[in-house]
């Protein structure tokens, strides 16, 4: 049974970030290609200056970010479809722990659990008893990073969490997504 949920996680883990990398990888394609037609268009692919690759570099930069506000970054959903918008904090700090010695991440009932369930919980702002656990697993084979999906009760509020292990502070989230659809991890 262990060896069940372990191979499920690992497929999961496979196809979220197999996913991204494709999604990444059409959507440069589509902008070169775009790139190209509009060179190819003008007729001259020197006519393009510096400052022009500067602006739309600038451009896109303003695109994706959306707001900052001192340590907190907030951006669109960017090339995930799912994700509306993606939140970044430095000022997170780990939720704590009451675990001594080495670490070993679990992903069943137990205090690793509890305090992996309160850092989703403090990186969403969902109060725990208001907060279902969707989906919680190894992020990217890192012993030390877990990747939550979660939900208010209502599902009126969908987040992908990314919390990564502190050792002697605990868990805290690194990346908070608001989601669309819970299905797609």
């Amino acid at each position: 049974m262990i060896i069940l949920v372990i191979a499920l996680i690992v497929f999961v883990s496979y196809s979220i970030f197999k996913t991204k990398d494709d999604n990444n990888a059409e959507k440069q394609n589509n902008t070169n290609t775009a790139k190209t037609e509009e060179t190819a268009a003008s007729g001259d692919t020197a006519a393009q200056t510096d400052d022009d690759k500067a602006s739309n570099t600038d451009d896109a930069e303003e695109d994706s970010t959306e707001q900052k506000d001192g340590d907190e970054v907030i951006t669109d959903g960017g090339s995930d479809s799912n994700v509306i918008k993606t939140i970044e904090n430095s000022s997170w700090e780990s939720v704590g722990t009451a675990q001594t010695g080495e670490h070993t991440a679990t992903y069943s009932e137990g205090v690793d659990w509890n305090e992996q369930v309160k850092a989703l919980a403090y990186g969403t702002g969902i109060d725990e008893s208001n907060m279902t656990v969707w989906f919680l697993g190894n992020n990217n084979h890192d012993p030390n990073k877990s990747i939550g999906t979660v939900s208010t009760k209502d599902k009126s509020q969908k987040y992908r969490v990314y919390i990564e292990w502190v050792d002697g502070s605990g868990w805290k989230p690194t990346k908070v997504e608001e989601i669309k659809d819970l299905n797609i991890r």
